[in-house]
């Protein structure tokens, strides 16, 4: 079985930051790709970033390139989410996923966190 655990989501105000931790247990982490999505009330949920097995590949939808920055830790079991330059648009609740792949829709991956929510204030 295997558990993602996801930590680190707040209140924040317009332009500040956050730092999106999700460890994984119960498999080998580096087996696995992991995505960042994140679900804002009435809305489906959304690709945010995604990273490969090794972290040598990284891939980000356009709203959040150059302000978001995903990265792992193979050693820890953990991946992460750096938010910079938060909007109040970016509200939402924000889940970590393990794939095999570096997948840009919810889908296709395997398992999923329970989710940390993130609120922009303006």
């Amino acid at each position: 079985q295997v558990q993602l655990v996801e930590s680190g989501g707040g209140l924040v105000q317009a332009g500040g930051s956050l730092r999106l931790s999700c460890v994984v247990s119960g498999r080998t982490f580096s087996s696995y790709a992991m995505g960042w999505f994140r679900q804002a009330p009435g809305l489906e949920r959304e690709f945010v970033a995604t990273i490969s097995k090794s972290g040598g590949i990284t891939n980000y939808k356009d709203s959040v390139k150059g302000r978001f920055t995903i990265s792992r830790d193979n050693a820890k079991n953990a991946v992460y989410l750096q938010l910079d330059s938060l909007k109040p648009e970016d509200t939402a609740v924000y889940y970590c996923a393990a794939g095999r792949n570096t997948y840009v829709v919810a889908y296709a991956y395997d398992y999923w966190g329970q989710g940390t929510q993130v609120t922009v204030s303006s």
